[in-house]
């Protein structure tokens, strides 16, 4: 099976897998692989006031050399179409002023110009193979680093950052991205090259009327830029975040269409929806507005220069002061100087865009919202002992309303805890604190007598395995999904497990058995069907510690019992969490520990608390 960041492949059949050879081959992984590396390192290290376009410049380091190779098989492939306008201007001259040496200019002219046509082709191919590599290259690493770095953020990160703005930095950010590049490959390199023929040409013709006219076309061209700069500016970050805005609130419909229909809500989800569209559409369209001003406002000012350039080369040349052949050369080489104007002042628009979108994906790698394991103790082994002393916490949104209040808690190695009480009480941040996914504020929680915050988080957590209330599952099949992220389990190990979860009369009824792809999170399954997949996956992995987080609440009475007994079977010897409102649940659990408020006010074994007549009797009574 292969694993890509974000989905697992459905299948990788010998078409597949020759098919993905076949186009990795142009690349060289290893130096995507580096290139991610050391952008993720960039955005670590780089001071966060710096611009955007110094973090383009950064994002393209690792492929200085091929782009070199770029610009040089540019420069090779455009001499054509710069020798022709003078080849063509030679034999003008040559034919209307009939020099002996007439024919041999123009055969020369002709030969050299077929030469360089020829040529052309396989050169324009070794230049756009060149760029594209380098373009799409960067588009791997960026699109690589922002995943890695969405792997170190914290969960709040990720809790606090709706999953549609996400994807569109992934996706549309990194796509504007690499067509920044692309473009200011293709057209900045020809721009420099012709202006470069452009100034070569003057400065060989020394006439200083066409010098001071060909230097005036800079400065309007600039001014004509700047007028509609600002706004255009403006407008693409505007309509970047209603699209980030668009995107999220599609993933919440989507989301939402079980709700939606069983509700019959549809009409309002499509108001809802249209709504936003619209917004989106309209500020789309201001911004190309805004655009197209800025486009057409330097068109005209092109075509009016383009204009005079013809009327003053028509009048220097009816006075004897210019032949005809250098006419045509200057009216060539200005229609080159106005359309390399155009395109740079046409590029704006796209380089705006562009560096928008490379200030949107810096939103994620600039963020020090990250598990900072460096430099923390390694953790090898885990036995399982927890000791949370007067532990406070509150989320970051909301310091004022702390939803643990002085919790004191003893867990031993070995030893199965149910926490019990109200919603809201606090049992899952206790989950939470235990797999480190939030730190407390007060306090100290200590595992095997290490405070958690010192202890490498990573190596901490290959030992603990979590069953969720709501699990995840992905496109893929029900080996896929139970084996996520491990490659040498053994068919003997993978059926035990399926039988302790309960699952063998779930794989017997599948057509495909194990590997019946089970769709989109799963919802080809029943939700009692995803939960044992969630139980079979986190067991699979023979944890040292097991949290269980209303892990039983989907299945009926029947699979309850059965997910109980094997809960009890791989709890021995382990340290197990169970977060449970049915206590037919925690009967059985070593100590049941009774949440108020955000604090511990009873623990014992369920008959200590039950003869106790204190909050866990009045809980109990209420569910007989």
């Amino acid at each position: 099976m292969c694993y890509i960041p974000g989905e697992i492949k459905e299948s990788c059949g010998d078409a597949t897998v020759k098919a993905e050879k076949k186009s990795a081959a142009p690349f060289a992984e290893g130096d995507v692989r580096r290139l991610q590396k050391d952008l993720l390192q960039h955005y670590k290290d780089t001071d966060k006031e710096k611009g955007a376009l110094h973090i383009l410049l950064r994002i393209c380091k690792g492929q200085y050399k091929r782009l070199l190779a770029t610009v040089i098989f540019c420069a090779l492939q455009l001499s054509a179409t710069l020798y022709v306008p003078i080849a063509t201007a030679e034999i003008i001259d040559a034919l209307t002023q009939q020099q002996p040496d007439s024919a041999k200019v123009i055969i020369f002219n002709l030969i050299v110009s077929a030469v360089l046509l020829a040529i052309n082709y396989p050169l324009q191919r070794l230049y756009m193979t060149s760029r594209n590599k380098a373009s799409r290259s960067i588009e791997a690493a960026l699109r690589g680093a922002i995943v890695s770095k969405l792997q170190q953020l914290t969960i709040q990160y990720n809790k606090e950052t709706e999953s549609g703005r996400i994807q569109s930095k992934i996706m549309r950010d990194v796509e504007a991205v690499r067509a920044l590049i692309s473009q200011v490959i293709t057209h900045g390199v020809h721009i420099v090259i012709n202006l470069v023929a452009i100034v070569w040409v003057l400065v060989d013709k020394h006439d200083p009327y066409m010098i001071v006219f060909f230097v005036l076309c800079g400065p309007a061209a600039a001014f004509a830029a700047k007028i509609a700069k600002k706004s255009m500016r403006e407008k693409h970050r505007e309509f970047r975040i209603c699209s980030e805005e668009t995107t999220a609130r599609v993933v919440d419909m989507i989301d939402l269409i079980p709700v939606t229909k069983a509700h019959a809500l549809e009409e309002i989800q499509i108001e809802k929806m249209n709504h936003q569209l619209e917004k989106n559409a309209k500020i789309g369209f201001e911004t190309d507005q805004a655009v197209n001003r800025f486009i057409i406002s330097n068109w005209l000012v092109m075509q009016i220069f383009s204009v005079l350039c013809l009327a003053l080369s028509a009048v220097l040349t009816f006075l004897g002061r210019m032949t005809v052949g250098a006419m045509s050369l200057y009216q060539s080489y200005f229609g080159k100087l106005v359309t390399n104007i155009s395109t740079v002042t046409n590029l704006i628009p796209t380089i705006t865009a562009g560096l928008e979108a490379v200030h949107s994906i810096g939103e994620i790698l600039d963020s020090d919202d990250i598990e900072e394991d460096d430099g923390k103790k390694p953790m090898p082994e885990l036995r399982g002992e927890y000791r949370f002393e007067n532990v406070s916490f509150a989320y970051r949104d909301e310091p004022d309303v702390p939803i643990l209040k002085g919790l004191d808690l003893h867990v031993r190695a070995g030893e199965t805890i149910a926490l019990v009480g109200e919603s809201g009480a606090g049992k899952s941040t206790i989950l939470n604190l235990v797999t480190g996914f939030d730190l407390c504020d007060g306090g100290q929680v200590l595992i095997d007598g290490e405070d958690i915050k010192n202890i490498s988080l990573r190596d901490y957590r290959k030992h603990i395995a979590v069953v969720l209330q709501n699990n995840i599952l992905f496109s893929g099949s029900i080996r896929d999904n139970i084996t996520y992220g491990l490659t040498d389990v053994t068919d003997e190990h993978l059926n035990k497990i399926i039988d302790l979860a309960c699952l063998r009369d779930v794989i017997d009824m599948m057509p495909n058995g194990l590997d019946t792809l089970i769709g989109e999170h799963g919802n080809r399954l029943s939700g009692g069907q995803r939960q044992r997949i969630a139980i079979a996956r986190a067991l699979i992995r023979n944890p040292q510690v097991i949290l269980f987080d209303e892990a039983t609440s989907a299945l009926d009475t029947v699979s309850e019992k059965h997910i109980q007994q094997a809960v009890e079977n791989l709890s021995a010897g382990k340290t197990t969490f169970i977060v449970a409102h049915r206590l037919s649940t925690v009967k059985n659990a070593d100590k049941i520990a009774v949440i108020e408020d955000g604090r511990c006010v009873e623990y014992g074994t369920y008959d200590e608390l039950v003869a106790k007549k204190g909050a866990f009797y009045h809980f109990r009574a209420l569910q007989i």
